[in-house]
């Protein structure tokens, strides 16, 4: 069978189709859609996958037992990257090497130890174990996403139910119709030191054994068992679990602890356990399911691509499994770190040269500000660890970023161009200006958004220098991960990626500077602006820079960030601008996939939405969908369907195209980043039948929507914080029905509504 088979088979939609009703569009109850199987998988990263941004389960089978994976997102090896050492070999050191073709230098101090040491890295929790072997076949493997509750079904009617709870670092298992002795094991990691254990690949994973810890202890008494771990310095970690008969089984719950020197734990696991046991599964069940239902209240969508629709809810589950305000923000595998005797691909680290902005994309449209807020705060509560580096790598005052870093903001190295790229910052700082325009917060756009994109720029005007023409350049330039890792992945013109963030930079700086009635600064950053030299480009569209046309097939498109995500080059600026685009997408597409990964799928469907390419936005779509995750939807990178979509055929699995997928989607059905909303801007030709609810638009505004035999039917719009909304007219005339007491005027084909706070209006034709 197919991976495109088994997922279209994996995942059951029964979601009951929208009323054309307008005042039937609220619904209370959540889409039923169930992930569901025949069998428990046998691999890690085929599991069920649950979680709450802080602990996380997978559900799956490993020599006959039932395994839960346990992880918690703080787990982390902390030692301190030796080789980083900015005073004597900061930037301008690197730029001499390059300039002197000496640049092994800078990959033996860099680059090799980020592929050779085993950590800094996130580590795994543990497994609980079941030997489920006396219950016979399995029935049923199910997850249920309105309730984020997995069911195990045996075919002698045993029964388990497992949840981790929405907001409370536990969870629960619950066994039925079982006789005989199931109690649970507590199975470490394999981390007892062994001298022999080998340096593997980095994308694959380290043997856990080359971190040098002690074994671990295990403590059990009846119904009762606790596992401690030391981990590097005074890093420490507890996994408990307690568990009590019921009268048809047995139910237990367990939690992960951790603690470091500087900040002890609120409570151990053992004690978020006992406490849980005191309330019952039932409460914990209650409020678990509660904190779901309001989840999937925020925004739902339908589309007529069953897989597309599949798809998308499984993504938005994960959003709601992995992200938290008060958790560490997405990693490259969040709450689900490999449990195979390894650490996890690219050692789980953050990556911000592409994977933790993905990872944000959805919540903005999506509605899940709340969700997205964990990042921003972890990334404002280490803008200290960020301007001391850039102070110490780049000689620079302002802020920028390490491309790679740790739970706590360090940079770990690796591939320089990137890991210590010019231009990081700018990019984190889109988050900032999109929490702003989304929210229309205007004390976290006068106390957190600006003065971020501000300190990026300030970093921008000291580092960069005058070329030969009289424009600003940076000293040397990257493109991610044009050239990988070789010297020539230096430029030393300007390439498009790092002209675009900057001339991004400046230009949002200046328009929030005026927002904040800082007229002086907004003129500072206008004039810096000119500054920068126009775009490399030639007969075929955007190049990667002035030196170097886009000739070859590559995963990141980082030459079209002035297109997407930065909008800077818009179909709405004019038939030039569209040109550029139509150009840029039509080589992008001649060069082909074979150098692609999932993401890249992922995010062409976000460009051809911009590009108002409906048809090429959802092939896109569903090229990401039928060959690049695996039946549990986890994106692993590589082709999986033996199509040649792709050269990679690989499988490390991490999570910004899965993300990215569902922003894709929410592209085709609502745009807002032109200050006009459009609705079904990017939606085939044959999608005749196609809604959404709620979805958020720049300004604060949720609109809900209704296509029906290809005819919009009907438009409701809710106004958190009030203001002017400007929508292109979705219907097929003016004659609009709008309420005599909403103020609006007619600019061309868009309207123009001034609104109030919490305003609710309703459009019909």
């Amino acid at each position: 069978m197919t991976t495109k088979t088994m997922y279209i088979l994996a995942i059951i939609l029964t979601m009951a189709s929208c009323n054309s009703e307008p005042k039937k569009v609220e619904l209370d109850r959540i889409p039923k859609y169930k992930l569901k199987f025949d069998q428990l998988a046998t691999t890690w990263d085929e599991a069920i996958p649950l979680g709450n941004g802080t602990v996380g389960a997978l559900v799956w089978q490993k020599d006959g037992k039932l395994r839960l994976s346990l992880d918690r997102a703080d787990l982390w090896d902390l030692r301190p990257m030796e080789n980083l050492n900015f005073k004597d070999f900061g930037f301008d050191w690197v730029k001499e090497q390059w300039e002197k073709n000496t640049y092994n230098k800078v990959q033996e101090r860099y680059d090799v130890p980020y592929d050779n040491l085993p950590a800094p890295s996130k580590i795994p929790g543990g497994a609980l174990e079941f030997d489920v072997s006396g219950l016979g076949e399995v029935e049923s493997v199910k997850l249920n996403l309105d309730s984020a509750i997995c069911e195990v079904k045996w075919k002698n009617g045993a029964l388990l139910k497992t949840f981790v709870h929405a907001s409370e670092p536990i969870g629960w298992y619950s066994f039925e119709n079982i006789s005989g002795d199931l109690d649970p094991s507590i199975i470490p990691p394999a981390y007892v030191s062994v001298k022999q254990a080998s340096a593997d690949n980095p994308v694959t994973g380290q043997d856990l054994r080359r971190l040098n810890y002690d074994g671990g202890k295990v403590t059990q008494k009846d119904h009762y068992i606790t596992y401690d771990q030391k981990g590097w310095s005074d890093f420490k970690f507890q996994v408990h679990t307690q568990w009590k008969p019921t009268p048809t089984g047995f139910q237990g719950s367990w939690s992960i602890s951790s603690q470091t020197s500087e900040k002890e734990p609120e409570e151990t696991a053992e004690q978020v356990v006992t406490k849980s046991l005191e309330q019952g599964i039932e409460s914990s069940m209650k409020s678990h399911i509660a904190w779901w239902i309001s989840f999937w209240n925020k925004s739902t969508i339908k589309v007529p691509d069953p897989v597309l629709q599949n798809q998308w809810y499984m993504e938005m589950y994960k959003l709601g499994s992995a992200a938290r305000q008060g958790a560490p923000p997405i990693s490259l595998q969040s709450v689900w770190t490999a449990d195979n005797g390894k650490l996890p691909p690219w050692k789980g680290d953050f990556h911000h040269d592409l994977n933790t902005q993905l990872s944000y994309w959805p919540t903005y449209s999506g509605n899940h500000l709340d969700l997205e807020q964990g990042f921003i705060d972890w990334l404002t509560q280490y803008k200290p660890t960020f301007k001391k580096y850039t102070k110490d790598f780049y000689g620079t005052n302002g802020l920028n970023v390490p491309g790679v870093t740790t739970l706590t903001g360090d940079p770990m190295g690796g591939w320089i161009q990137y890991s210590f790229g010019p231009t990081v910052g700018a990019w984190l700082g889109q988050h900032f200006y999109l929490h702003w325009r989304y929210s229309m917060d205007r004390d976290f756009l006068k106390n957190e958004a600006y003065p971020w994109i501000k300190e990026v720029a300030i970093h921008f005007n000291e580092l960069s220098v005058l070329d030969e023409k009289g424009k600003r350049k940076l000293p040397l330039s990257s493109s991610p991960e044009i050239h990988n890792n070789s010297r020539e992945a230096w430029f030393g013109d300007m390439t498009n990626f790092d002209l675009a963030l900057i001339k991004w930079t400046y230009s949002h700086a200046a328009e929030l500077a005026l927002e904040l009635g800082l007229k002086d600064e907004a003129e500072k950053w206008n004039a810096s602006l000119k500054e920068w030299p126009d775009y490399a480009m030639d007969e075929t569209g955007l190049m990667f820079s002035p030196s170097l046309t886009f000739n070859e097939s590559h995963r990141h498109f980082s030459h079209l960030m002035a297109i997407h995500p930065l909008g800077l080059i818009d179909v709405a600026n004019g038939a030039k601008d569209k040109e550029i685009i139509e150009k840029t997408i039509a080589n992008l597409d001649a060069t082909g996939s074979s150098e692609w990964v999932g993401y890249s799928f992922s995010w062409l469907a976000n460009l051809k939405a911009r590009a108002y390419d409906g048809e090429g936005a959802a092939k896109a779509l569903k090229d990401f969908a039928t060959s690049f995750v695996l039946p549990n939807s986890f994106h692993v990178n590589g082709d999986q369907s033996g199509t040649g979509k792709s050269n990679f055929t690989y499988r490390p699995f991490t999570l910004e195209g899965n993300f990215a997928y569902a922003a894709g989607l929410q592209e085709m059905l609502i745009q807002s980043h032109t200050e006009t909303i459009q609705l079904f801007p990017a939606i085939p030709n044959d999608w005749k039948n196609a809604s959404f609810s709620k979805l958020r638009t720049e300004g604060a505004f949720l609109v809900s929507a209704q296509k029906d035999a290809g005819v919009v039917k009907w438009v409701k719009i809710v106004s958190e914080k009030g203001g002017e909304i400007r929508l292109k007219n979705p219907f097929q005339k003016k004659e609009i029905s709008i309420g005599d007491k909403i103020n609006h005027t007619w600019d061309g084909d868009t309207l123009i509504i001034q609104t109030d706070p919490g305003q609710e209006i309703w459009l019909k034709p």
